[in-house]
């Protein structure tokens, strides 16, 4: 019986673990029919699309960069195609025994390491970086013949900006380099960053930075169906890179390098403007610098020495050099005069040689000039008719009416980097100043502006825009280099519009008492020899501009002095007088007399502009040397002087 019992009682309890065990195994099937509904149901699509992912890339196809050419198609800025070796850090387990390695097989040198540990300071570990560029037929084959040992490390090829004439017009101009990391987040945070996908460079400077959406194009895309392993199978899908426009400048390339050449090894700044609508066909600094140093990421000892050399070639002085005009400022002065009522044309000044003020002698002439008018006072620099009007005037009154044309202004020219200058006023000097004494305008201090001197500090690029303004009578245009851009599939050329001119509403015979005061600077005054025997009427101002403040009565003589602390020579003009079509501002620094440096290679660029005739060998090496008069040695055609690159 109780054995009985004993088997009852086992079967039941068989019986329940059959039940648990079986409630266990419906439940998990349940739960795998519910994961099965939630994953081919649900989420469906999400997985599908994840799937379709595991098995395909995105890769991005970087557009060609457009190109940059001067006013009569001559290419500034070109591309052309290299192989590069490239490491990829965070595939590489040690990447100076790999570099090492590397090393063995093709030519790395200590200014490619440098370079390359630079540009992974300023990169993330999974960008591909440049050890080695432009590398030989031969260098890529050894490469290639030991891949094996080398993950994480690839020759591509790739697309290189070059810059064919070398340093010629390179601060209008510009160049490309790597975009470093504040570049990569600021285009991250922006609308292009689909844009630029795969894109390594971005423009830095001059026209390359500011057309940088112009000249990029549009990112293409292929989608390749990839191996397990990653490799690519075949591709799917192919949506080619649209390339960046061509800009077309307004800029006279040959113009420019002749400009730069009559500079020589001296330091300046030339900027030429048609007045007729703000077209900029010349924009010089002295000295340059060669723009392809940058395209591969500029060594150490490059940078050095272009960021360290007293020269600063870096700094563009056209539009971030400010100077004191010196007398360049005087025909503006009279402008002003006539235009504000304050003095007439006719009016007599006694020039005899100095002028009186608070207790306080200002120095013009040696021995005076006696009795100028208007027209006499700007074609011999009358300092003493000037002193006196700026003082008549008041320094409020002469601001108000420089700032419209352009002085001490942002003129909106389309490079990046200008700077305003000074052109001072009563409130100016209110907020420059932080020591109360210091603050408050002293009426002596408005004499210097009168001469071009005193607080007055310009760029070049101001200066040409006001004498654009003068030259026509009052209009003032943007200055603009970039005249049209040409679409690269199509090759049709859309000019790029610009802003009406506006009129400042200056009197016509205002203007040309102003007018015949510069004119007979180059028919009888101070620019009479550089001008003598041109074939065009011209209109000009020579200008002497201090380069460091002296003590009062210190006299100047420049043979006891430093070269960079010598008086730099400035000169502006345009021509024809009738008709002007060119305006010209140039700065010759620690140079001097203005008709002696500056005002021959305006000569120069005249002839060139306006009569075809490019300067001798002969006569460019003596205004490079300083020893510029009239043209010497037989001019040549324009058209007959190639623009070709420079050797190497």
């Amino acid at each position: 019986m109780n054995e009985l019992r004993n088997t009852e009682q086992d079967l039941g309890r068989f019986r329940l673990r059959l039940v648990v065990i079986a409630a266990v195994v419906l439940l998990a099937f349940a739960l795998l029919g519910w994961r099965l509904y939630v994953l081919q149901v649900l989420r469906h699509d999400g997985l599908a699309a994840q799937a379709e992912s595991n098995r395909t890339a995105v890769v991005p196809i970087v557009p060609d960069r457009g190109q940059i050419l001067d006013r009569n198609g001559v290419l500034l800025a070109t591309n052309f195609s290299a192989y590069t070796l490239e490491i990829t850090p965070s595939r590489v387990p040690d990447v100076e025994a790999t570099i090492d390695a590397l090393a063995e097989i093709v030519t790395i040198e200590a200014r490619d390491r440098r370079r390359f540990k630079r540009l992974r300071g300023d990169s993330r570990s999974f960008d591909s970086l440049p050890i080695r560029t432009r590398l030989s037929d031969e260098e890529v084959a050894r490469f290639a013949a030991q891949r094996w040992r080398f993950p994480g490390v690839e020759v591509r090829a790739r697309l290189f900006r070059s810059y064919p004439l070398g340093a010629v017009a390179s601060h209008a101009i510009g160049y490309i380099g790597r975009i470093n990391q504040r570049e990569k987040e600021q285009i991250e945070d922006s609308d292009d960053a689909a844009n630029y996908r795969g894109t390594d460079d971005i423009g830095k400077l001059g026209v390359e930075q500011s057309y940088e959406r112009t000249l990029h194009g549009l990112t293409g895309f292929e989608l390749l169906e990839t191996s397990a392993g990653g490799s690519a199978v075949r591709r799917l899908e192919n949506h080619p890179a649209t390339p960046g426009n061509a800009v077309i400048l307004s800029l006279d390339i040959k113009l420019q390098k002749m400009v730069e050449d009559l500079f020589g090894e001296r330091r300046g700044a030339l900027v030429a403007i048609d007045p007729r609508n703000g077209e900029v066909l010349a924009l010089v600094s002295k000295p340059t610098f060669d723009p392809n140093l940058f395209v591969d990421g500029i060594d150490q000892e490059n940078w050095q020495a272009l960021n360290e050399s007293i020269d600063k070639p870096l700094l563009n002085r056209a539009l971030r050099g400010t100077y004191p005009p010196g007398s360049t400022y005087k025909p503006f002065m009279a402008l002003a005069a006539l235009e504000l009522n304050k003095r007439g044309a006719k009016v007599v000044v006694n020039d005899p040689g100095y002028y009186n003020f608070g207790g306080r002698t200002f120095r013009s002439h040696p021995g005076g000039l006696g009795g100028v008018d208007m027209v006499r006072a700007i074609q011999f620099s009358s300092n003493t008719y000037f002193y006196s009007l700026a003082v008549e005037m008041g320094v409020d009154a002469i601001h108000d009416f420089m700032a419209p044309m352009g002085f001490g202004q942002i003129t909106g020219i389309d490079l990046g980097g200008e700077l305003r200058g000074v052109l001072p006023s009563q409130a100016w000097k209110r907020q420059a100043y932080k020591r109360a004494d210091m603050k408050k305008w002293f009426p002596g201090e408005t004499v210097s502006l009168g001469i071009g001197q005193g607080y007055n500090n310009f760029t070049m690029l101001q200066l040409a825009v006001a004498e654009s303004v003068l030259a026509n009578g009052g209009t003032r245009h943007r200055p603009h280099l970039a005249k049209a851009v040409r679409d690269q599939l199509s090759g049709t050329i859309t000019p790029i519009d610009q802003p009406p001119g506006e009129n400042l509403g200056y009197k016509s015979a205002n203007v040309q008492v102003v007018h015949a005061g510069l004119a007979a600077v180059n028919e009888s005054g101070t620019g009479r020899r550089v001008f003598a025997g041109a074939a065009y009427t011209s209109a000009g101002k020579t200008g002497t501009a201090q380069a460091v403040n002296w003590a009062r009565n210190t006299r100047y003589d420049a043979k006891l002095l430093a070269e960079h602390q010598r008086d730099h020579s400035l000169f502006s003009a345009f021509a024809p007088v009738e008709e002007p079509r060119i305006a010209v501002a140039v700065i010759v620094e620690n140079a001097g007399f203005g008709a002696a440096a500056a005002a021959p290679i305006v000569r120069r660029v005249f002839d060139y502009w306006l009569s075809g005739l490019y300067p001798s060998e002969e006569d460019i090496a003596a205004v490079a040397r300083g020893q510029g008069g009239p043209p010497i040695g037989a001019p040549r055609q324009v058209a007959d002087v190639p623009i070709t690159p420079p050797p190497g």
